[in-house]
């Protein structure tokens, strides 16, 4: 994976390189908060935009995510579809917004990765309270354990991926070939 930092990704910006900040998380994480100029493609969505960024990519694509988790994954798919100028901004908005950079602010939401925390925390509470009842309850708090142990091994949240498909992580009406399109022509 090759990566750079907010400095970095902060000067290309200012300098008006022929750069694309392509934001891979939840539409209703990147309207949260986002970097000014970036295009919001929600890493499950990104497949289907791998052609018009193949064809219409500038110089240099810099993925954004919460982590840099899923920004990574997205690099994977670009390179394996020909783009080969993508880097991932290290540490994502997390590090971004801990570097005290500027961000377009809208409606506040829980990020993916609190909300996992929550639906794992109480699958597992609810599971082990049921546990009196019945110790067949106990099979949750296994699948949940396992599920945050393959998480935590292949970087891959199958929780998360689920939970971002839900109309709270869904902003109002996105248009990723669009805003593409508009950035790609700058």
């Amino acid at each position: 994976m090759t990566t750079i930092d907010v400095a970095t990704t902060r000067a290309m910006t200012a300098t008006g390189a022929d750069v694309l900040l392509l934001d891979v998380r939840t539409p209703a994480e990147f309207e949260t908060a986002h970097v000014d100029g970036a295009v919001n493609v929600p890493l499950d969505r990104l497949q289907a935009h791998l052609p018009q960024l193949t064809e219409s990519a500038p110089g240099q694509v810099v993925l954004v995510c919460q982590s840099g988790a899923r920004a990574g994954t997205a690099q994977a798919m670009l390179s394996g579809s020909g783009v080969s100028t993508s880097v991932v901004m290290t540490g994502g908005m997390n590090a971004w917004l801990a570097a005290g950079a500027p961000v377009v602010r809208g409606r506040q939401r829980w990020s993916l990765e609190r909300q996992v925390r929550l639906v794992a925390g109480l699958l597992v509470l609810v599971s082990v309270l049921l546990s009196i009842l019945t110790p067949w309850s106990l099979l949750v708090t296994a699948f949940v354990g396992a599920g945050l142990t393959y998480a935590g091994a292949s970087d891959n949240c199958m929780m998360g991926l689920l939970l971002a498909r839900l109309p709270y992580n869904r902003a109002a009406a996105t248009d990723p070939a669009a805003a593409l399109a508009q950035s790609c022509q700058r």
